[in-house]
């Protein structure tokens, strides 16, 4: 090697290549009928990068996903790390108008669809898009299909060094400010949040993970990456679906999996009596005991948990990374770094909230096509999450909920979503959300816009506030209503919640049109 040789680092699609050496008869991929090793996975792979390649395909391009889970979906999340490129799997469950919005908004070289159960809604987006991709059916037998592509593609593979910090996945995330953006995500973070998954799951060459929940959001897609970067089995199936789901577990012998928890009272009511056995991920055969994480318990800790958000490629900190913490969301994750700030950027003392900042390899590489959005959430080299934490005495870290809009009562800092959490862990208040009233000797009073389940009152409820939080966080007032106003998605509409009760004057609000951005946790648990 000469002086002027450097050795790269390796990039994802350089671990299917060492897996088809060093575990290529190795079972990598199941879904249905299909059933690939390593070495078949690493080919198909190549084929589909010389499909992507021949239509124009390279570093820095997009492929879009458009499709429900499918082990073509590993397939080209390898094929685009092959040639420096990234798939952005998107969700199937939009109306037209979202999803026309994302490819617009992608603006991939090329999108991958499914036909079956998702047709219309495409068709429907495709009429409302400007973006022109090439489109790709997945699940064709036509001689321009999926299928047919990759039969005529040939299986060499050039292994092009791909610098790891390019991004190789792009993952939507929320839409506080109104349209969702898309998280573009390294092949360094990839591979180090996989590893990091790895320990705390436990999850090896023998690991054989069940693929159920959308692999367009990173609750599933970490452990898939994780068993994939260990050399384990991904085991596909489509969408949720309870006896399906039964029937892979016990014909796979599943042993890892992450199902939500109506789909684990689903899977219990479908298999009252026995039909299938799913020891392999449940082994106490008593459905009472399962839980949504496999497994449940990490033994090093004794639980499972831990904070984290798209934009962090999963999880920042875990409770499955060594001695029992105080916290259930544990302690920062390896070569991550956390700080607790409050609204001046300085960090606060322990057990103090403020905003949860982080850097490290599995933070995002930025927004796509959200220059003004980055420039927010990243500053003087951190990720600001804009979700908001305290860190305990023993240095785990509690997520507390997301920012949103700050309080300022005299020179105290009050996030509305610590009051909110306090006010609906009340058994008689169903909803609570809590805004900021000007008040000339104090900036601002805290009032609390309540929908109740039970009979309560005002100074009921600012007493189990002062029981449970600092005094001055406690709403001065109490307002009782049928329903709170919400927005399109589901979230309750702040900004008309303001204009209803008389909310406004926060810290740096420069206008009362304004809307905040902040940006939701994940937080598996």
């Amino acid at each position: 090697m000469g002086s002027g040789d450097q050795i790269s680092w390796t990039a994802l699609g350089d671990v299917v290549r060492e897996h088809r050496r060093s575990r290529g008869s190795l079972l990598a991929v199941v879904d249905g009928d299909h059933r690939f090793d390593y070495r078949a996975v690493d080919d198909r792979a190549s084929k589909l990068a010389a499909v992507f390649r021949r239509n124009g395909v390279g570093q820095g391009d997009r492929v879009l996903w458009i499709g429900q889970n499918s082990f073509r979906l590993i397939e080209t999340m390898l094929a685009c790390a092959k040639l420096g490129a990234a798939v952005v799997p998107v969700n199937w469950r939009q109306s037209p108008a979202e999803l026309s919005f994302v490819i617009d908004d992608v603006d991939a070289r090329i999108a991958i669809w499914q036909q079956a159960e998702l047709g219309e809604l495409i068709e429907g987006a495709r009429a409302l898009s400007s973006s022109n991709p090439i489109w790709i059916q997945h699940d064709s037998d036509a001689s321009d299909g999926y299928e047919a592509l990759m039969a005529s593609a040939p299986t060499d593979d050039p292994e092009t060094p791909i610098d790891p910090d390019l991004p190789v996945l792009g993952i939507y995330t929320a839409a506080f400010e109104g349209r969702p953006k898309a998280a573009m995500l390294s092949h360094r973070a990839a591979l180090i949040e996989g590893l990091v998954v790895a320990r705390i799951a436990e999850i090896s060459d023998e690991t054989v993970f069940l693929n159920s929940g959308p692999m367009f959001h990173l609750g599933t897609l970490m452990t898939t990456l994780a068993t994939l970067v260990l050399g384990g089995t991904n085991v596909v199936v489509a969408r949720v679906d309870a006896v399906e789901m039964c029937q892979t577990i016990e014909a796979e012998k599943c042993n890892r999996a992450f199902i939500m928890a109506p789909t684990v009272e689903a899977m219990r009511a479908v298999n009252s009596e026995h039909n299938w056995d799913l020891t392999t991920l449940w082994p106490d055969p008593d459905p009472a005991t399962w839980t949504m994480c496999t497994p449940s318990a990490n033994p090093t800790t004794g639980r499972a948990g831990g904070y984290g958000q798209s934009e962090v490629t999963g999880l920042i900190t875990s409770n499955g990374l060594g001695s029992k913490a105080a916290s259930l969301y544990g302690r920062t994750a390896p070569l991550g770094q956390l700080r607790i700030i409050d609204a001046n950027g300085e960090e606060v003392p322990d057990g103090e909230t403020g905003e949860i900042i982080c850097r490290g390899p599995v933070v995002m590489n930025g927004y796509l096509h959200r220059d003004e959005l980055n420039e927010t959430h990243r500053r003087s080299g951190w990720h600001h999450t804009g979700d908001l934490g305290r860190r305990e005495a023993d240095g785990s870290v509690m997520f507390v909920g997301p920012k949103m809009k700050m309080i300022k009562s005299a020179s105290e800092n009050i996030y509305p979503a610590e009051v909110e959490r306090c006010l609906t862990s009340h058994v008689a208040v169903a909803e609570a959300v809590v805004i900021g009233v000007p008040d000339e000797r104090w900036t601002q009073s805290v009032k609390a816009i309540v929908v109740a389940t039970a009979d309560i009152t005002e100074s009921d409820l600012i007493e189990h506030c002062r029981a449970h939080i600092a005094s001055y966080k406690k709403p001065r007032n109490v307002i009782f209503v049928e329903q709170l106003p919400k927005t399109s998605n589901g979230q309750i509409d702040r900004d008309e919640v303001d204009r209803a009760y008389g909310g406004g004057g926060y810290p740096g609000q420069v206008s009362s049109g304004r809307r905040d951005v902040s940006i939701a946790a994940s937080a598996s648990n």
